[in-house]
């Protein structure tokens, strides 16, 4: 039976099945990890699962940074430094990755909290997660304050890449689902997607068609 749910209903909930509720009518979302490091160069790290494609050309990628009193080490690292990675998750690393949502004290690093080894390359101050199949950095662009719930949108545009050369297709087309990258459902539920089908750039006068040389099972 389809229910009719209203905004009076939704603010009668209870608080933690209204959370559950509205995280998970939003659908599956990419979920990564953000690495930084503060002005001293101690490492940390956080989930996010708000990360968002902005454009290609610039290459922006965004994420919503909850309230400070919530959350702060991470904007506070980015702020400070002006760069930061997104680390992708996989099945073998997604307890360590989860387990990164507590709220640990300033200065204790979550890296070797969760078990999870930082990365330093040469001209990035912020740290990659080594045990992650696909992760690029970033440098600060923006910082906007959204004012109805305190939260912030992080945009940074890329400025490195590290990926298997497998999972990078001729046009371009990153086959997560062979880095076996996960998604996310609300605050605690974790997926594998998988390839339905790629469909080419719809026009008006053609029908919908799939990719050419592509297909759910390459």
């Amino acid at each position: 039976m389809l229910q009719h749910i209203t905004a009076n209903h939704i603010t009668s909930w209870e608080r933690f099945y209204r959370s559950n509720f509205i995280n998970s009518l939003t659908g599956y979302k990419s979920v990564s990890l953000a690495g930084t490091a503060d002005e001293n160069g101690n490492p940390n790290l956080a989930i996010f699962s708000s990360i968002i494609h902005l454009g290609s050309n610039p290459a922006l990628v965004g994420f919503i940074n909850r309230p400070l009193e919530a959350s702060h080490h991470t904007l506070d690292n980015i702020r400070a430094t002006g760069v930061y990675t997104i680390n992708h998750i996989h099945p073998a690393i997604v307890e360590a990755a989860h387990q990164t949502s507590a709220k640990y004290a300033a200065g204790v690093s979550e890296f070797a909290a969760v078990g999870l080894t930082p990365l330093f390359t040469a001209g990035c101050r912020a740290p990659f997660v080594l045990e992650s199949r696909v992760k690029y950095a970033l440098r600060l662009e923006e910082i906007i304050p959204i004012a109805i719930n305190r939260t912030f949108l992080v945009i940074g545009s890329i400025t490195d890449i590290l990926a298997g050369s497998e999972l990078v297709q001729a046009d371009g087309f990153l086959k997560l689902e062979a880095a076996e990258t996960v998604a996310s459902l609300g605050a605690d539920g974790y997926y594998l997607p998988e390839l339905l089908t790629r469909l080419a750039y719809a026009k008006t006068d053609q029908p919908v068609r799939p990719v050419s040389g592509t297909n759910a099972d390459e």
